[in-house]
């Protein structure tokens, strides 16, 4: 301290703290109109920095008023080169919470507008958030005097052997990347594993991914394993997908009209239903000759995977009503059962006769087979005959 503070000292410290007070309050009532009006722009990038600037900016005023109350004080070289210090570490600390709130917010917005979902790709997050908050934290020991240059020497083998430690992790952290950066998978997508999970996917961050079945429960699958495994994503190249039914009528039908009823019905079901595709046009194809119909299969039109259900469910019911209106004989399959007689054994050619012209399935009656004779007690044996006799009473040769 140069000289003893005076009255006038203390009052131009005060002016300047209240001014720094005050011009903080200002701006951040400012940041609060400005982001009532950003909020009704289509781009949610906005939002984001107007949130962030509203902590950043009243903090910097009042430090610009601390710096002037400071400075207009008679300090010594030492005090006032610590108050200087603190204001920039403490204005360092800020901008960088600051900075990574706007970076993770922008990558969550960008993340969001490319998948078109609610969910956020939370590791491209996670990784931006670390990384400034990292530079930050070097900035300010490097700011306080301290070298970090052993620091970052120290990092670089424990890095090392933290990275031999967790190689599971990190195999999962990459995998994560590279699941997003393909674009195999986004947020939002309905996927279908080779182990038979299924359902949308929730989130992908550093360690694994969240999918979310139609019965609202979670799969929690790791990124390695699925990028590792066959995987269908019914999202990709289009949203829009084709559903299979499959129809049978009676032989005695006639084919041009079952397909002209048909016709109408997915007509129907495609401009009536919410979820299908109003502009597919109706598909009918015939392609089997069963045993007791023909069979063709009905192509329709969904727009989104978990749609298929409540379409195929009203198709059925309304293709079931027009062909009872019709008189369109749907058939179920039916088999005749011959059976003979005791005693009687079929012959091959009669049973492949039954076969070829009734689907007939013979079952033979089995004979009775007819066990020893039992003999009272102590009734005696019948007499052996001499070779080359005959019993009594048999007629002559």
């Amino acid at each position: 301290m140069n000289r003893a503070l005076t009255l006038h000292d203390f009052v131009v410290a005060g002016i300047a703290l209240a001014a720094g007070l005050l011009a903080g309050l200002v701006l951040r009532a400012l940041l609060r109109w400005l982001g009532k009006h950003a909020t009704r722009t289509r781009w949610t990038g906005d939002d984001v920095i107007v949130d962030a600037l509203r902590s950043l900016v009243p903090w910097a005023a009042v430090a610009t008023g601390v710096a002037a109350a400071s400075a207009s004080l008679p300090l010594n070289a030492t005090a006032g080169r610590n108050v200087n210090r603190t204001l920039t570490v403490l204005l360092i600390l800020v901008a960088t919470i600051t900075a990574a709130r706007v970076v993770a917010g922008l990558v969550r917005s960008l993340a969001q507008s490319r998948s078109g979902v609610a969910g956020s790709a939370t590791i491209f997050v996670n990784i931006t958030r670390v990384v400034v908050l990292a530079m930050g934290f070097l900035v300010v020991l490097q700011t306080l005097g301290i070298s970090i240059a052993p620091l970052l020497t120290a990092l670089g083998v424990g890095g090392l052997a933290v990275a031999l430690a967790l190689q599971d992790t990190l195999a999962n952290l990459f995998a994560g990347v590279h699941i997003l950066a393909s674009k195999t998978v986004q947020p939002g997508d309905y996927i279908r594993l080779s182990s038979g999970e299924e359902g949308y996917v929730v989130d992908i961050n550093w360690r694994n991914t969240t999918v979310r079945q139609l019965s609202n429960n979670l799969v929690i699958i790791p990124n390695a394993q699925l990028a590792g495994t066959n995987m269908t994503n019914y999202n990709r190249p289009e949203q829009e997908m084709t559903l299979l039914v499959q129809v049978g009528v009676g032989y005695d039908s006639d084919l041009d009209h079952v397909e002209r009823v048909t016709v109408e019905v997915v007509a129907e079901v495609m401009t009536e239903i919410t979820g299908a595709v109003p502009e597919h046009e109706p598909a009918v194809r015939f392609h089997t000759f069963g045993d007791s119909r023909i069979s063709f299969t009905v192509i329709l039109g969904v727009g989104e995977f978990s749609d298929q259900y409540r379409i195929k469910h009203e198709f059925i019911k309304r293709l079931h009503k027009r062909y009872r209106e019709e008189g369109i004989r749907i058939p179920a399959p039916t088999r005749a059962v011959a059976l003979h007689p005791a005693g009687t054994e079929p012959t091959p050619a009669s049973l492949l006769g039954d076969a070829l012209q009734s689907n007939v399935q013979a079952i033979p009656h089995q004979r009775e087979e007819r066990g020893p004779v039992r003999r009272p007690s102590g009734a005696a044996a019948p007499a052996e005959r001499p070779s080359g006799t005959r019993p009594s009473g048999a007629p002559r040769d």
